[in-house]
């Protein structure tokens, strides 16, 4: 009896790891777009930016085939639980929050958050008093989300959109004084555009988070493993430092 009760839990087990295991011949991608530069479409429709370069990369040194799903940000994670996608590679930065749902790989990239607004603004986001009265903009559920609400929201009402074009948009048309972005997407969606005529940088950026990295389903350990390996291999072999010099001119490396 015991001998059968042994091997019915060893073949129990068995097929318990031969349903957790995967081959993992195509990863289905998820990515919020437009986040520019990271991730963006080209004016023939075409996926691009720096994650999505980095992504074919990384799964080109996994041997598996990219798919790329774009997802609206407010349902990225419900999208990945619900497994309309395999992992997340759109700028998700590492908390402790985000930790109790998904699993996350080491960070691949770590950049500042930066406040923008008009020429003429006197805001110092170091003291909250002079945002007194004033509309904040934020992509909601971002790390620049939960700041601007921790720090301003006695002061200031906080408009969540659910885009960053929506959120730009809004700032354009003058329907926000501030916007809270990460540090490159402001400067390439808002300094850039402008030339630095209309709009300028607030104050000082400040760092958020732990980085950015790849977040999978709690059971896909063995994916996550394997972006791990990969990510350390393009970040080792130079692969990693051509991509970020094509779009920026200071290095994000984590």
């Amino acid at each position: 009896m015991k001998k059968t009760l042994v091997a019915m839990m060893s073949a129990l087990a068995m097929a318990s790891t031969a349903v957790d295991a995967k081959d993992w011949d195509v990863v289905r991608l998820a990515v919020d777009v437009p986040y520019e530069p990271f991730e963006y479409k080209a004016p023939d429709g075409t996926l691009t930016g720096f994650e999505i370069d980095l992504g074919n990369a990384v799964c080109e040194e996994m041997k598996v085939k990219c798919e790329w799903v774009v997802q609206a940000w407010d349902g990225i994670i419900p999208g990945l639980l619900a497994r309309k996608y395999d992992a997340i590679f759109s700028s998700m930065s590492i908390n402790e929050e985000r930790a109790k749902k998904v699993l996350f790989s080491e960070a691949y990239y770590n950049t500042p958050t930066g406040f923008f607004g008009p020429k003429a603004s006197q805001v110092d986001p170091a003291n909250p008093d002079t945002l007194k009265g004033l509309v904040v903009g934020a992509q909601r559920g971002t790390i620049q989300d939960t700041y601007a609400t921790e720090n301003y929201s006695k002061v200031a009402e906080i408009k969540r959109y659910t885009t960053g074009d929506d959120l730009i948009n809004d700032l354009r048309g003058g329907r926000l004084d501030v916007v809270v972005l990460d540090y490159p997407v402001g400067m390439s969606t808002i300094i850039d555009v402008e030339g630095g005529d209309a709009y300028k940088v607030l104050g000082d950026n400040v760092q958020l988070g732990e980085g950015v990295g790849v977040a999978a389903r709690k059971r896909d350990k063995d994916l996550i493993e394997m972006f791990n390996k990969a990510l350390a291999t393009v970040k080792s072999n130079g692969t990693y430092d051509k991509i970020n010099d094509k779009y920026f001119d200071y290095s994000i490396k984590k």
